[in-house]
């Protein structure tokens, strides 16, 4: 095979892998999709397209569970998820970046071995502890257990090593104290990775499913996915058409907060931000 001809096959057929994987990762949302979009009236299983496609399915979702209800709540939990992951992820962070304090690494290596535990093996224990403070069958004992990821303190920490050290060492000679080189010069150097905790932090908190399972009770304090498995179980509601509408509408959110921090979140991970 001469060169030229090997130089275009090599192009080639990464792009056909990387086509072949948008199929397989977009095939199924895009099959959702066109579920929702379906008439009453169409077999799911009728073709590729929708014959009339119609918005109805949507409006029916809102008309047979509470979903504003269900969304408020998964909101409230996302929010403090978010904002509590920003905070002790960004200040966790910087502490295991600064050198100068004992102990440093040996804390670093316990908040990674915490890692090898899957969240299954101390959810029982997590659930004493939550029954135990009170908050069983409340928002705030659904968000306790995410309000700071380990994974997210890593992301801050390999993002704040990353810094220039002459960059700390010109605002030490300006006078600059710990809080201030915290809030003034490191926290705008990685937004990036803030942006990455952002999004992983928001939809680790709207995705779980898991978790809310076993804390609610109370259909007034269910989270969406909750709402959605409900939606999916009653026998007025049967329709592959409505649980697929409601899934989409689940999905919005995180599609708006991606497309809105993109920019920053691609630079946290081209500056390294997501390694160990």
């Amino acid at each position: 095979m001469s060169a030229p001809r090997r130089r275009l096959l090599g192009p080639a057929a990464r792009y056909a892998a990387l086509v072949l994987m948008l199929v397989v990762m977009m095939g199924p949302l895009v099959w959702q999709f066109l579920t929702s979009v379906r008439g009453r009236t169409e077999n799911v299983y009728d073709g590729v397209l929708p014959a009339r496609p119609t918005f109805d399915n949507y409006l029916r979702v809102a008309e047979s569970f509470p979903l504003l209800q269900y969304v408020g709540n998964t909101l409230v939990v996302a929010v403090l998820a978010v904002v509590s992951n920003l905070l002790c992820a960004a200040m966790g962070g910087y502490a295991l970046s600064r050198a100068g304090w004992k102990g440093r690494e040996a804390v670093f290596t316990v908040l990674v071995a915490t890692l090898m535990f899957p969240f299954e093996s101390v959810m029982i224990s997590m659930f004493l502890t939550v029954r135990e403070l009170g908050l069983v069958d409340t928002l705030v004992g659904v968000w306790l257990p995410g309000a700071v990821s380990v994974l997210n303190v890593m992301i801050m920490r390999a993002a704040f090593l990353a810094v220039p050290r002459e960059i700390e060492e010109a605002a030490v000679l300006d006078g600059a104290g710990e809080w201030t080189r915290f809030t003034r010069v490191f926290l705008p150097s990685v937004k990036g990775a803030l942006a990455v905790v952002c999004i992983t932090s928001f939809m680790g908190a709207w995705d779980d499913f898991l978790w809310p399972l076993l804390v609610l009770t109370d259909s007034d304090h269910y989270t969406l996915q909750l709402g959605l498995k409900t939606l999916a179980g009653t026998t007025t509601v049967n329709d592959q058409r409505i649980v697929a509408a409601g899934a989409m509408a689940a999905l919005l959110p995180m599609v708006l907060l991606f497309f809105a921090l993109q920019r920053y979140f691609f630079k946290g991970v081209g500056e390294g931000a997501v390694k160990l």
